[in-house]
């Protein structure tokens, strides 16, 4: 009976010993995971697809989940850049590209009319860690307007080129070239067609077009862009644009104006804007917010918020901007109905969001 007892005891005494090595290595097995995670260098991407008057009530389902996965596939062509050890200028000129060549957005592909017929596109890039910047304005052939941007920043000493000129030097450079007919979209052109017969039907006393609100309240919207930190502690940001519908006379926006629709600095953010160009352009919106950073302390967030939710309304515009500070904080603030928009960090969480929920 005694020794029945003792090797009762022993096994008890085994049994509780192995528990706590049981417990001792799940527990170190999920602290190893997460140390992992954390000395991952810190990165993200942020991007929109254009802000303005966006319901739920006015979108299909269909129409919904198109813009949701073509937004997917431009930002996890990002990330996975990022995630591989890309730089952030990378990240965003490729991101972009996706969001150029598809017809959803007011960008490349998806460019919208002047009131003249055609199509005008206009990109910017900016290097956060030199300062460096690259745009272009007013362009009709580039397949891609933000890779000539990229050309313009790296490959001359200029930062912004318009025109036939920004054309010809896209070609020296090798940037793919289109027929105009290329940026056809029949959603595009009746779009054109709708404000031409407001036109017709709304004119001033003289007998000449009203230009003015009316007009353009719903047809100045759809930039694409986006905003990055790579591994190395880098910034960069990018923004492309057809501009505005029916816009006359050769009109530029804040999509190619460095300070406006874009820029970028490591010690502050990276910002892409999307909204009224006149009024981000007078309000220099995307350096605005990197200056309350700077010179206020603000965080990125409050930053932006002072700017499209105060400032920009204060002047009579509106729009958004997606932006990423030097320590990974993601903004995305519109004043409008709704905003295209998307962010993923380095663990790979994803967020896309349309609507202003």
């Amino acid at each position: 009976m005694k020794k029945l007892l003792f090797l009762i005891s022993v096994f008890c005494l085994i049994g509780c010993n192995n528990k706590p090595d049981e417990q001792s290595t799940e527990t170190t097995e999920t602290s190893t995971v997460s140390e992992e995670k954390d000395t991952i260098p810190n990165f993200g991407i942020v991007i929109h697809g254009g802000a303005g008057t966006i319901l739920k009530e006015n979108m299909s389902d269909s129409l919904e989940q198109e813009y949701r996965a073509k937004m997917e596939e431009a930002i996890r062509t990002g990330h996975q850049i990022l995630a591989n050890g890309g730089t952030a200028l990378e990240a965003v000129q490729r991101t972009i590209n996706i969001m150029e060549d598809s017809p959803l957005f007011n960008a490349g592909k998806g460019a919208v009319f002047t009131n003249a017929g055609t199509n005008e596109l206009d990109a910017s890039i900016m290097d956060g860690e030199t300062l460096n910047a690259g745009a272009v304005a007013g362009v009709t052939t580039i397949k891609n307007p933000i890779n000539l941007a990229y050309e313009v920043m790296v490959n001359s000493e200029h930062v912004m080129l318009g025109g036939k000129g920004a054309e010809e030097f896209g070609q020296q450079q090798g940037i793919e070239t289109v027929d105009p007919q290329y940026f056809f979209t029949e959603n595009r052109y009746k779009s054109l067609q709708r404000i031409r017969d407001k036109e017709k039907t709304e004119l001033d006393h003289d007998g000449k077009t009203a230009f003015a609100d009316p007009f353009i309240k719903d047809s100045k919207f759809g930039t694409v862009g986006c905003a990055a930190l790579d591994k190395n502690g880098n910034l960069a940001a990018g923004t492309s644009t057809g501009g505005m519908t029916n816009k006359r006379w050769g009109r530029i926006g804040d999509a190619p104006i460095i300070g406006a629709g874009t820029y970028a600095n490591n010690a502050t953010c990276a910002v892409s804007s999307t909204g009224w160009g006149e009024f981000f352009i007078r309000g220099m919106v995307a350096h605005d917010i990197s200056a309350l950073m700077e010179y206020k302390g603000l965080s990125l967030q409050e930053a932006a918020r002072v700017v499209i939710q105060e400032k920009i309304p204060a002047l009579g515009g509106d729009g958004g901007i997606v932006a990423i500070d030097h320590e990974g904080n993601v903004a995305m603030e519109f004043n409008t109905a709704g905003m295209y928009r998307a962010k993923m960090n380095k663990n790979g969480e994803l967020e896309i969001g349309i609507y202003g929920e």
